[in-house]
């Protein structure tokens, strides 16, 4: 007998996706974006609705589980280090000094995603909370070239970093997901 889950798929088109393409809230029906900051702006969406659907129909407990070890990542970690980085990207945005960690301590984020429906609300509330607010401060620099903050960081790079984080963080929930309950899919 093995602890591990079967692997298995909703989707019916292609079975090793995660949905099919018609349920796809990734999908697009109408033209690709407009130039490179409607592309940009469209891969982020695209890789924190990917984020989103690796988590979803998970019981608290799985998500907080840490399904890959001796790493101490889970799903809920993931949601949390997101919020926690998209806090973060603001600080290199203006002079001010950067906001204060939403969950103290380094590792936190990880260490604090306990198994428990108030934390998993927590998180999701303080995600979307924490892309709004970043989303608003880069609304206001619209040249993809200009540069921002202390260290100058362009726009351009900024928005180029937030979508690999989120590339990769998808790349490790693949793993965490399949890890908890055996579901596989882009």
């Amino acid at each position: 007998m093995t602890d591990e889950p079967a692997r298995w798929t909703q989707a019916t088109v292609h079975p090793d996706m995660w949905a099919d393409p018609d349920d796809d809230p990734r999908e697009h029906t109408g033209p690709a974006p407009e130039g490179e900051l409607a592309t940009l702006q469209d891969y982020l969406t695209a890789y924190r609705l990917t984020l989103r659907m690796k988590c979803e129909g998970l019981p608290p407990e799985e998500l907080a589980r840490r399904s890959v070890p001796p790493s101490t990542m889970s799903l809920l970690g993931l949601v949390r280090h997101l919020a926690e980085t998209e806090r973060d990207w603001r600080g290199w945005i203006g002079d001010e000094p950067p906001p204060a960690k939403l969950y103290g301590a380094r590792d936190a984020d990880f260490d604090g995603a306990v198994g428990e429906q108030s934390v998993v609300d927590a998180a999701y509330r303080d995600l979307e909370r924490e892309q709004e607010a970043t989303d608003a401060a880069l609304a206001a620099h619209p040249d993809l070239g200009e540069r921002v903050g202390k260290d100058g960081i362009s726009i351009r790079e900024l928005l180029v970093h937030r979508i690999e984080e989120y590339a990769r963080h998808c790349g490790h929930a693949d793993l965490l997901r399949e890890c908890v309950d055996g579901r596989v899919g882009q």
